[in-house]
């Protein structure tokens, strides 16, 4: 196979003329070669407009499809140019000698606004027929206007901004009545907000444009006749409606940011290019007296949007004292320049002049040039002829401009529906990424391309750049089609030698260890790859000796498995009993599905050294798919080799922590088959919780029984609960182990009580053990000599029991008298409560003449008064006054009712204080019913202090004065 790509490698160095030796390897050549590109046809096509004016052309304005034309003196025609057979005339009705100096459309073409040489201004609506004068605006000669496009609407313009002739700038809002068209004057307001200047004073605001930015950010561009002025700031959100007065006056002390040339010709203006409706322009271009500035906008930016800037000065045949610019338009990649009888396009990546148009001397001076930027369509007029032209496919030479500057990954986007132009873009790219020394690139943009294979093998083979080499070949591989397999088997193959190549160079060198192991994953990836798995099966024979040749037993082993052809190196071991060497295959490879296959064959031999392999893999092997090896292999071994599959077991579970039933089946099997000491010790540590046993419990005492592990049975019977038969099992093996199990069911005091009695009876009647049967007593709580007596024999005197009998009794009595303690301690705990509440009842305070209500702050004894044991004092009506609001509403319904009640009795209460016995017993029975309700009165009214209870807690969050009041207290404040 080496010799083949020799063979090759000569044939391309032999190729005198390699472009036209298409038919060395097959690999078609470039389909593009001889493909010529698409007919040229104009970007900028010119079309006449089939109209001619009754009278001379003053203006002409169009937006958003809507057109309209100043004719003569006092017309105005519109056109809906979706309906252009249905124009519009509206008369503006002027008896004076004003003509139209400048007109100014929104965006929306709905707003009209037409400037006039006398300083007055009209506004027409577009769904109106008359157009009214704007009183606030007259005396100004209107200049340019900034359209707000963020709150405009059809009806209202929303603030904007209007620059006149000495230099001021305006702020303005139109807006007409939907319910009564013109009932009031439509300008809302017109209010002086700045004045440009230049270095000899006041100049005309020739440009006005608002755009806004991130965060709330807005900018405004104004420019005159040499200068280009930027106002930068922030109108709070919500309040743009008012307008951008603070923009302004942030610079009310300094001048704004603006940038300024010499040369004038009297005027300027700034053009815009969008890319698509209502969205943010993108980039500009000013037109000012020493040529063009143009650039980009970037919102970002803090102080100024203008970036990436670029003067484009006037060439010779542009002479701004005879023939200078009249208007500029801005598309994607041009600006286009009206002179007074051409049009020039200038591209804005070049600078090239790309388009002049001409114009015949009988359609008349050149008189304004304006785009519509809904539709982008130029629009130019005369006095009697109108043109428009159609931008067609502007971007089509884009990426040839690109690809000179090159800007590879621009001319790509631009041409990437061209495959012709894509191909030539490539193809340079790859040529400038080589003379640059960056050869992969280089590989990567050549695979792409059309051109010949044989002349692109050969650059990289005499530049000695095999990895740049072998991209290109990957690159190519990847690009081929399934029909192609000569090709597909041919750039496989070599592409395999020089990857073994490579790595065999990079193996013997130690610094160079990470990019071997970067060029094996590539290698192994290009192995594994699914579109060349059909062409490496059909040669995987010449891919075999490829690897033998170079001696890469690790990649013929990775190259098998990839193959499914593992057998071939593993199997060949194993029936040449190479048993050692088969096992190291099997680890440096470390594939669990190698493991399973073969690991039945090798643990019959080297069982050690598998175990060992086995546990080096970790948890990438799953036990269970290793169970059937072990079980064929310790059925026929000795005790000492099934410690082997014991050992690998125990890893499994206390190592690798595995919770598969079948591998704790497994080992819980291989305990009780050979290590029954290590069998109770694992069922311990298993825990007792069945929840978190991972072993199957019947099967385990099914096998514990019949192996006669009984104390391993015992244990079973506790974790599953079933302690009566724990309890008669483990009596069979042990007294001791019984009685733990008895005590085992801690919440069923009944069970417990009978397995102790199962304890005791076996004790007495089994092993005639007296003095065990009383130990028992004493170790569970619940058993009493009269539960035990029962099983003792008839013949037993009572010399055996008699001091349990005594304890019996003596415990009886303990309890008793414990009894009588807690009754006489119950009994004075009465007593002490009742003398508490008889001293209660006696207390009494002292009320000085001079005391006051601490609510009303008048004299206390003069009206009915409560004292509380704060030393708080207050009136009856004040108390009532502060805690009736707070009360509940059940409460306050039951007090209204008491003082009903009260009210109706016969007998007002003179004084607060209650009565004495000894007047008590002469009233009435009404008069204690009075006294009752009084009584009532007070729990409610006198349970606590106002000021010190619960109820000042509760009023914490409660404002100290009324809200209802605040007004009212406020005032007297005042």
């Amino acid at each position: 196979m080496a010799s083949i790509l020799d063979e090759y490698e000569d044939s391309l160095y032999r190729s005198a003329a390699v472009q036209h030796s298409r038919a060395a390897v097959g690999i078609p050549h470039s389909g593009y070669v001889n493909a010529r590109l698409e007919k040229e046809t104009p970007i900028f096509n010119k079309q006449r407009i089939d109209f001619t004016p009754p009278e001379k052309i003053n203006s002409l304005v169009v937006s958003s499809n809507q057109l309209c034309m100043s004719l003569g003196k006092d017309t105005l025609l519109r056109i809906d140019l979706g309906k252009p057979d249905e124009p519009n005339q509206v008369e503006l009705g002027r008896k004076d000698e004003a003509k139209v100096y400048k007109m100014f459309l929104d965006h929306t073409g709905s707003h009209l606004l037409i400037a006039l040489n006398t300083s007055e201004c009209l506004y027409l609506n577009r769904s109106v027929q008359k157009a009214r004068a704007l009183s606030r605006w007259k005396g100004h000669l209107i200049e340019s206007v900034g359209w707000n496009k963020f709150l405009g609407s059809e009806t209202n313009t929303g603030p904007i901004l209007v620059g006149t002739a000495q230099g001021q700038i305006y702020e303005a809002e139109i807006s007409v009545s939907e319910g009564s068209l013109f009932s009031t004057n439509p300008d809302q307001y017109f209010r002086h907000v700045y004045t440009l200047e230049e270095e000899s004073g006041p100049a005309p605001v020739c440009c006005l444009e608002i755009e806004r930015g991130i965060e709330g950010k807005f900018f405004i561009i104004a420019t005159t006749r040499k200068r280009l002025f930027q106002f930068v700031g922030k109108v709070p959100e919500g309040t743009e409606q008012q307008g951008f007065s603070s923009i302004f006056a942030m610079h009310a002390d300094h001048l704004p940011s603006f940038r300024e040339f010499p040369a004038s010709f009297g005027f300027s203006e700034i053009a815009f290019y969008t890319p698509k409706l209502r969205s943010n322009p993108r980039s500009f271009a000013w037109m000012m007296g020493n040529g063009v500035l143009y650039g980009t906008l970037d919102y970002s930016r803090p102080d100024s949007i203008l970036s990436d800037e670029r003067v484009w000065v006037y060439p010779s045949d542009i002479d701004i004292t005879v023939n200078k610019p009249i208007s500029i338009v801005l598309t994607q990649f041009h600006f286009l320049l009206l002179l007074p009888d051409r049009v020039k396009a200038v591209c804005t990546l070049n600078e090239q002049v790309v388009f002049q148009d001409l114009f015949l001397e009988k359609f008349g001076t050149l008189t304004r040039m304006i785009k519509d930027p809904t539709i982008q369509q130029i629009w130019i007029h005369t006095e009697k002829v109108v043109f428009r032209y159609h931008v067609q496919r502007e971007s089509r030479d884009v990426w040839k401009m690109y690809m000179n500057m090159n800007k590879f990954d621009l001319a790509k986007e631009y041409c990437k529906d061209r495959p012709e132009c894509l191909d030539i873009v490539l193809a340079k790219e790859a040529e400038h990424c080589f003379q640059n020394k960056r050869y992969l690139d280089s590989a990567k943009c050549y695979a792409l391309t059309q051109n010949y294979f044989e002349e692109i093998a050969l650059k990289f083979i005499e530049a000695k750049q095999e990895e740049a080499l072998m991209e290109f070949l990957i690159k190519k591989l990847s690009n081929l089609k399934p029909s192609e397999k000569t090709q597909t088997t041919l750039l496989t193959t070599w592409l395999t030698e020089l990857y073994l190549n490579w790595l065999g160079i990079l193996e013997g060198d130690p610094s160079q260890r990470n990019l071997y192991l970067d060029t094996r994953e590539k290698f192994r990836t290009f192995l594994s790859s699914p579109k060349n798995k059909d062409c490496l099966f059909n040669n995987r024979a010449s891919i075999y000796e490829l690897l033998a040749s170079h001696g890469d037993t690790e990649h013929m082993v990775y190259f098998a498995v990839i193959m499914q052809d593992y057998e071939r190196v593993v199997a060949h071991h194993c029936q040449h009993d190479e048993y050692d060497e088969a096992l190291n295959v099997l680890s440096r490879h470390r594939d669990e599905k190698l493991f399973y296959k073969f690991s039945p064959v090798l643990i019959q031999h080297i069982p050690k050294k598998v175990v060992d392999a086995w546990i080096s893999m970790g948890s990438r092997l799953d036990a269970r798919n290793l169970i059937p090896a072990l079980v064929n292999y310790s059925q026929s071994a000795s005790t000492q080799q099934i410690n082997e599959a014991i050992r690998y077991m125990e890893f499994c579970v206390y190592q690798l922590e595995e919770t598969q039933q079948a591998i704790h089946n497994y080992l819980l099997s291989l305990y009780a088959l050979c290590r029954p000491d290590s069998l109770l010790s694992y069922l311990e540590q298993a825990g007792t919780n069945p929840n978190r046993i991972h072993y199957d419990l019947k099967y385990a005492l099914r096998l514990c029984a019949e192996h006669g592990h009984h104390h391993a049975c015992v244990h079973i019977y506790k974790v599953m609960e079933l302690y009566e038969e724990a309890v008669d099992l483990a009596l069979q093996v042990d007294v001791d182990l019984a009685k733990s199990c008895a005590d085992l069911p801690e919440d069923d005091e009944e069970l417990r009580k009978k397995l102790w009695l199962k304890i005791a009876r076996h004790v007495v009647q089994e092993e005639k053990d007296v003095k065990k049967a009383m130990a028992c007593l004493s170790s569970c709580a619940l058993l009493k000599i009269e539960d035990v007596l029962p099983f003792f024999p008839d013949f037993v005197t009572i010399d055996h029991f008699k001091e349990a009998i005594c304890n019996s009794l003596e415990d009886y009595n303990k309890h008793i008298e414990e009894l009588k303690r807690e009754m006489e301690e119950a009994t004075q705990s009465a007593k002490r409560i009742r003398e508490d509440i008889q001293e209660m009842r006696n207390k009494y305070g002292s009320v000085e003449p001079q005391e006051k209500c601490a609510a009303c702050d008048f004299p206390l004894l003069n009206r009915p008064f409560y004292l509380f044991l704060c030393g708080h004092m207050f009136h009856y009506d004040c108390l009532l006054q502060a805690v009736f609001p707070n009360l509940p509403a059940y409460k306050q319904a039951k007090l209204e009712d008491l003082q009903k009640k009260l009210a109706a009795t016969s007998q007002p209460s003179k004084s607060h204080h209650r009565p004495k016995d000894a007047d008590t017993a002469s009233l009435g029975k009404g008069q204690q019913s009075r006294e009752q309700i009084k009584a009532d009165i007070d729990d409610i009214v006198a349970a606590e202090c106002v000021y010190c209870g619960e109820l000042m807690i509760r009023s914490i969050d409660k404002p100290f004065i009324d809200p209802q009041k605040y007004e009212e207290e406020m005032q007297s404040w005042l």
